[in-house]
């Protein structure tokens, strides 16, 4: 061995012999992408704390309640609509899609309401009326109708010069056969008085209510005591109280107030001698 091939470290025997080079390992193309290459991030819920909830806006409160409000109006006015359709056997008329029941202008409307049944005791008034307008005078109803509330109550305004022969005629014609005044009472309406008589016919427990009006200044309104007694005192009663005048009454006198008082306590007009009492 040369002093040369000593100096440069070779092995004896392997100058002329040149090891193969080992290719290099190519990198992988990750690395020439580092980003690429890096682990993706944990889900929120995996150990990492999720993004702060951004804070909601005063427009889009306003919008939010507004929206809830709307949704409620339009369920109160859907369940109003199903009751009314329960009510008339009727089922509702959908509304179109995304609109509400109230906004569903095009939907058929409701078939009316039935008329109601007449009352029980009609007939029995159109027969009063009649035999009044044929037997004393055409005019001498003034108005007709059954009040409802107070038991289908037969109910008549007579005028005030055809009362007495009224009277008369409730009590003895036997399709009437009114034997009984069971009440009589007086009402000041500011404008005018009237007097309310309820005569019965007591075998068939049939009731009328008639009304007789007559003028505030200087009221007055035929006496029915001598066909009806019991309205003696009911007369004198709406006469000291009201100052109605009862002509033909047989003893009209107060029959609450001193003779000498002053005035009618129950009209409206009264002025009482102590207000704080």
């Amino acid at each position: 061995m040369s002093d040369e091939e000593l100096k440069s470290g070779g092995e004896p025997g392997s100058a002329s012999e040149t090891q193969p080079e080992q290719p290099k390992p190519e990198a992988p193309a990750a690395a020439e992408t580092p980003a690429a290459a890096a682990p993706p991030a944990p889900a929120a819920g995996e150990g990492e704390a999720p993004a702060p909830r951004r804070k909601e806006t005063d427009e889009e409160k306003a919008a939010r309640r507004k929206a809830a409000l709307e949704a409620k109006e339009a369920a109160k006015a859907a369940a109003a609509l199903a009751k009314a359709a329960a009510a008339s056997g009727t089922a509702p008329a959908p509304a179109a899609s995304g609109e509400s029941p109230a906004a569903a202008g095009d939907a058929p409307a409701e078939p009316p309401a039935p008329p109601k049944p007449p009352s029980p005791n009609q007939p029995r008034l159109d027969r009063a009326v009649a035999l009044l307008r044929e037997l004393i005078a055409e005019d001498a109803v003034e108005e007709a109708y059954i009040n409802e509330p107070n038991d289908h109550l037969p109910t008549l305004v007579l005028k005030n010069d055809c009362w007495k022969e009224a009277a008369a005629l409730f009590r003895d014609h036997q399709e009437l056969g009114c034997h009984y005044l069971r009440n009589v009472s007086g009402v000041d309406y500011e404008t005018y008085m009237e007097v309310v008589y309820y005569p019965l016919n007591m075998e068939r427990r049939e009731t009328y209510c008639i009304k007789v009006r007559t003028d505030r200044e200087q009221p007055s309104v035929p006496s029915v005591t001598p066909i009806w007694e019991t309205a003696n005192w009911n007369e004198r009663e709406i006469f000291d109280l009201l100052g109605v005048d009862f002509p033909g009454h047989p003893d009209l006198r107060r029959i609450m107030m001193p003779d000498d008082w002053v005035g009618h306590p129950l009209r409206k007009d009264y002025v009482p001698l102590d207000p704080e009492v």
